[in-house]
């Protein structure tokens, strides 16, 4: 693979091709905030909290880092007023889901965002899909899924999977950023559901 030279935070990195800008920031010690991102898989760029401004021949857009691939001579700035900004109003919006969350808070207090700003819809879910894609991706078990869409959308287990394959594993657990228990409650309450379910 090609090594390519790029400019973040005015610091000049080496790369591989290939890599993305998040692994690039990450491997030259440049920290970007993510919920979504997880090394053991395919980026997913769902969360947004890892959009960063970019420019090139003048021109300047915001892209999410963790899908975005490195390019020879990028300017990359990781924190500006555009960016900050965004960032503020994602995690404004994501506690009004989950207003306990640690990981949350800490950033929250990082960009001066306001938990209170938005109406509380608590779920503790901010549909990071971490424990989606892991148990489907590292797993291979695929018990646990979203279900509907938009606004109602939401994580369950599959209950005639989940029954067989999660207590003896909860890897996905310590991944939720909106707390393990959210997951260890809605498993248990799949699974209730499950063994009460009365044989056809």
């Amino acid at each position: 693979m090609s090594e390519i030279l790029l400019n973040i935070d005015g610091k000049e990195v080496k790369a591989q091709e290939g890599m993305t800008l998040l692994e690039a920031a990450k491997s030259a010690g440049i920290n970007i905030p993510t919920l979504c991102y997880h090394e053991k898989l395919e980026p997913f760029g769902g969360c947004r909290l890892c959009i960063v401004e970019l420019e090139q021949r003048g021109w300047t857009r915001l892209v999410v880092s963790c899908v975005y691939p490195v390019e020879k001579n990028l300017v990359v700035r990781t924190r500006s007023e555009k960016v900050d900004r965004i960032r503020k109003m994602i995690l404004e919006l994501q506690m009004a889901h989950a207003p306990d969350a640690f990981d949350l808070q800490e950033l929250a207090q990082e960009y001066g965002a306001d938990r209170n700003r938005f109406e509380k819809e608590s779920s503790f879910c901010i549909h990071c899909g971490l424990c989606v894609r892991y148990c489907a991706e590292v797993k291979k078990a695929n018990a646990i899924g979203f279900v509907d869409r938009g606004i109602r959308k939401e994580i369950s287990f599959i209950p005639e999977i989940a029954s067989k394959e999660c207590w003896n594993c909860k890897e996905c657990f310590p991944l939720c950023p909106t707390e393990a228990l959210q997951a260890a409650y809605v498993l248990t309450k799949a699974l209730a559901s499950f063994e009460t379910t009365p044989e056809k």
